[in-house]
């Protein structure tokens, strides 16, 4: 069966299917300028990759820097790099860890809980905001289909991070 255009013409089978593909990569990718955008003006040292960093490391309670870059399948020397900036903010900071004292565990320090605490305020008042407008029914909409967007990938390299909350 063939869809009618808007204009009035013949769209052909898969078309409709084909431009809302085409505006989800489009507005994914300005979802993920955005949110780059909104954890600088956040914490302008700091990059949106230390605030997962940092969100992770609280979750976890600690963890040691390749358990990071095994999470986030990233090279070791990039999140190396980032532990780097966060120590230097004095947001993190390494322990022996109790088992293996050859192994150092990063924690977040009081700063960086705070730090962290703060960003999760103003995003959360951002998302707040931004969606004020929408139904109960479009939350619950959109977020279902968020989740089930994110499902139908594979997981991360250490497993679903979603299956930790």
């Amino acid at each position: 069966m063939t869809a009618k255009n808007p204009a009035g013409g013949q769209r052909p089978p898969g078309a409709d299917r084909e431009a809302a593909v085409e505006t989800i990569q489009r507005e994914m990718t300005t979802f993920a300028r955005r949110a780059r955008a909104t954890a600088a003006r956040m914490h302008p040292e700091l990059s949106l990759v230390s605030f997962t960093l940092l969100s992770h490391l609280e979750e976890r309670q600690g963890c040691r820097a390749t358990d990071l870059a095994a999470h986030y399948a990233l090279d070791k020397s990039t999140v190396s790099r980032q532990v780097a900036v966060l120590e230097r903010a004095g947001l993190v900071e390494r322990h022996p860890d109790p088992e293996d004292q050859r192994v150092h565990v990063l924690t977040l320090t009081p700063a960086g809980t705070e730090t962290l605490a703060g960003a999760t305020r103003n995003r959360r008042a951002m998302f707040e905001e931004r969606l004020a407008d929408w139904s109960g029914e479009d939350l619950e909409r959109f977020a279902a289909c968020l989740l089930r967007y994110n499902e139908s990938g594979p997981p991360p390299a250490d497993g679903d991070a979603r299956a930790e909350h």
